[in-house]
């Protein structure tokens, strides 16, 4: 039994991640592109989004629960912040870059969007002091897709590792 629920583990994990990085790469790479040369409007960057936002944060609970299982499963695994060798740091970086990337998820959900929603509420009255905003906002934006997907090319490195070893 052990076996089959490893096994269901490892296929959800693999899937969850398929999603999740997959999802911020095409945002990135794909998307936001298009929409800074204006192939695409606000309102379908935001669409986007709203669909996107539900997988990415269902994935991040997957992954958390599935990832769970695998490392304690793991002959590697010593215990909780047991440091004893390449497995286990590998563990550790992989876990603080995929603790980064649910922080500016988290921060990019209920935060930067929500202002850049009132920022676009606030062209209506006051285009001038809007489009600075929207600007600096799109800029912060940009920055943190690219974060992210650092951090996610950190977590599949790692993960390399990690399985390697």
């Amino acid at each position: 039994m052990t076996f089959w629920i490893l096994v269901l583990s490892y296929w959800i994990h693999l899937l969850a991640t398929v999603i999740w990085l997959g999802g911020l790469a095409l945002m990135a790479l794909v998307v936001w592109p298009a929409l800074r040369r204006e192939l695409l409007v606000d309102e379908q960057w935001l669409a986007l989004q709203r669909r996107f936002f539900p997988w990415a944060n269902a994935s991040l609970i997957f992954l958390l629960i599935t990832g769970f299982v695998q490392m304690t499963n793991d002959p590697n695994y010593a215990g909780f912040l047991a440091l004893d060798g390449l497995w286990a740091w590998a563990i550790l970086i992989k876990h603080l870059a995929f603790a980064g990337m649910a922080l500016i998820g988290i921060y990019m959900q209920w935060s930067l969007y929500p202002a850049m929603g009132r920022a676009r509420l606030l062209a209506d009255k006051r285009p001038s002091l809007a489009k600075a905003e929207q600007q600096k906002l799109a800029r912060r934006e940009i920055y943190l897709l690219r974060l992210n997907l650092l951090c996610a090319g950190t977590v599949l490195f790692f993960t390399a590792v990690a399985t390697a070893v």
